[in-house]
């Protein structure tokens, strides 16, 4: 027996079509003028909707960040995954999976910044924050497998060595101390931590 799967009606349709006018406002307004410079009122004028709507599919402008983002994020990772399956040396292929996200946050600076602030202090029980947690379990998941490579490294220990890799990424694309710096620089910047980490 086939399945098949059933219709989705016009409410879910309409639902799905304001997210996506939604999401689109928030990219473009957030990447032309920065999340700080941006209203809710402006991202729902925009996507033609109220603002009202707006809240219902993130409560606050720091989750509309994180929906806009999680997604970046997400596509980053598949590449840098894809990246480190065709390269054998370990600091390589763990370096060829953070590249891509620390492009990603750079992209526009002062919006990766917030977009990591957020995704350390916002509320864990929103959805757009749920999923940006589950990125950054993902991409420790991606580096522990790459650090089991190497016949010195067991699995709690690739666990334990992802997560210091993980926290690094962060701190050096969110640190103000590295606002200014370009990604080749922060790259360098991060090998050059990890390096120290690997047995």
């Amino acid at each position: 027996m086939s399945f098949v799967p059933e219709p989705v009606g016009r409410r879910e349709r309409n639902k799905q079509q304001k997210l996506d006018r939604i999401t689109a406002a928030a990219t473009e307004l957030f990447a032309e003028r920065g999340v700080d410079e941006v209203t809710t009122q402006q991202i729902a004028e925009k996507a033609d909707v109220g603002t009202g709507t707006v809240f219902l599919y993130a409560k606050t402008k720091g989750e509309l960040l994180l929906l806009v983002q999680n997604a970046n994020y997400s596509d980053a990772l598949e590449r840098g995954r894809s990246d480190a399956e065709t390269v054998s040396d370990v600091l390589d292929a763990v370096m060829a999976i953070i590249e891509p996200i620390v492009r990603c946050n750079r992209t526009q600076v002062d919006n990766g910044r917030t977009y990591l602030r957020e995704m350390v202090f916002g509320n864990p029980e929103e959805p757009h924050h749920a999923e940006a947690l589950a990125i950054v379990v993902r991409t420790e998941e991606a580096v522990a497998a790459v650090l089991r490579r190497s016949e010195r490294v067991g699995e709690a220990a690739a666990a334990t060595l992802a997560h210091v890799v993980s926290a690094i990424m962060f701190l050096a694309m969110a640190a103000t101390v590295d606002k200014d710096r370009s990604v080749d620089e922060i790259v360098k910047n991060i090998r050059a931590q990890v390096s120290a980490l690997l047995p």
